[in-house]
């Protein structure tokens, strides 16, 4: 009888711990949902000789950056895909996940830095190295925010997403 009350109670126990396991897994998606939603939107647009960069960044509640951006690059397959990253500073670096519309089977992932001066955002140049499938900017080696060739301007947002 001894041995059937420890089971019982054992149980129950263990039963209370999954319950409160649940409602602190509930917790934390509610307040990851609370950090995802959108406070503010910005567009803006990039034109340099034949080429068209269209960016949308969707500022979020837990300060973080999620949009998209689009490229349309002469000599070069059209790119579409998601921006996320933060801001450091006046200067937001964020990774570009994009697939050629072309080939949209594989998924490439490249590092950015934007520079916010004004109401522009310039895209910069730094070097990248590649570690085990993962590029990344040197942090050693500055990024230039003045020899290039995307600075963006303030643009209309086409859609309201």
């Amino acid at each position: 009888m001894k041995k059937l009350a420890l089971s019982c109670l054992l149980i129950t126990c263990i039963g209370f711990q999954s319950c409160k396991n649940e409602e602190k897994q509930k917790e934390i998606e509610a307040a990851k949902a609370e950090g995802e939603k959108v406070v503010s939107s910005e567009c803006y647009q990039a034109i340099y000789e034949k080429d068209t960069l269209q960016l949308k960044l969707n500022t979020l509640k837990n300060g973080k950056i999620a949009g998209n951006m689009i490229m349309k690059v002469a000599q070069a397959t059209e790119t579409t895909g998601e921006i996320a990253g933060e801001f450091h500073g006046d200067t937001l670096f964020a990774d570009y996940t994009f697939v050629e519309v072309t080939n949209k089977n594989k998924t490439f992932k490249n590092p950015m830095a934007f520079l916010k001066r004004d109401k522009k955002l310039i895209l910069g140049k730094g070097e990248m190295q590649t570690t085990m499938g993962v590029t990344y900017l040197l942090k050693d080696k500055p990024i230039d925010f003045d020899r290039v060739k995307y600075k963006f301007d303030s643009a209309e947002c086409a859609d309201k997403k």
